[in-house]
């Protein structure tokens, strides 16, 4: 019910990751990523403990194939889990536990991973990746997300219509650069492009007002008062 791609932009090191689903709030369940480090998804069944114990073997020198085989090796009910990982070196690791709803998917391009359950097709998968990797010079975001709308045009998940979307991305400070999450709503990815297209401008806007929030001016140029806070 599920269909991710994790992904690598080697001119800006950025590392983030897109999903969708026919559950709700997606977003806060599924994907994590450390800036410069790596990106990780813990989906189907999902236990978001493991995505983050992936990204700490990761911080100790493993592959991200090491790390998710030792956490899927240590994880009780593994045979409902699929797990995977993308380095910042942009190596690759997964796992599907026997209990995956087929068509399942755990497929490898240039800097990117893409996981999937519950598919419509074995086109599914490809798509996603061949979108993803069509034009290494767009912007990650864009990458990504264009992932997840091919996946959805090759036939998406059979069942239920997609409900939540989330998009997330980490570049060098200990916040995301972007985390942006749709829920309940009847086409998630048409919403979550739309967000994405008003972040777009303000994404460096808001890491400049927490590392120098001195130099980030306000509206009509006033340094001094701002409309806004956040």
């Amino acid at each position: 019910m599920t269909f991710t791609i994790l992904g690598r932009c080697a001119r800006t090191g950025q590392l983030g990751g897109a999903i969708t689903t026919s559950d709700i709030a997606v977003g806060a369940r599924v994907l994590s990523a450390t800036a410069e480090l790596g990106v990780a998804a813990s989906q189907h069944r999902t236990d978001p403990r493991l995505g983050p114990l992936v990204l700490e073997r990761l911080a100790l020198g493993e592959s991200p194939e090491q790390a998710v085989v030792a956490v899927a090796a240590g994880t009780r009910h593994r045979d409902w889990r699929q797990l995977g990982a993308l380095d910042a070196r942009g190596r690759t690791g997964a796992y599907s536990g026997s209990r995956l709803w087929p068509i399942g998917a755990q497929l490898s391009g240039p800097d990117c991973l893409v996981l999937a359950n519950m598919l419509a097709s074995d086109a599914v998968a490809p798509a996603i990746r061949d979108a993803f990797t069509g034009d290494p010079a767009q912007p990650l975001a864009d990458r990504l997300l264009a992932g997840l709308v091919a996946g959805e045009r090759a036939g998406g998940e059979r069942g239920d219509g997609l409900r939540s979307a989330a998009l997330l991305i980490v570049e060098r400070e200990r916040f995301p650069l972007v985390d942006l999450r749709v829920d309940d709503d009847p086409a998630p990815l048409q919403r979550l492009v739309g967000l994405w297209d008003v972040y777009r401008p303000l994404a460096p806007v808001f890491v400049a007002r927490a590392l120098t929030p001195d130099d980030v001016p306000a509206p009509g140029g006033d340094h001094r008062q701002s409309s806004t806070t956040t």
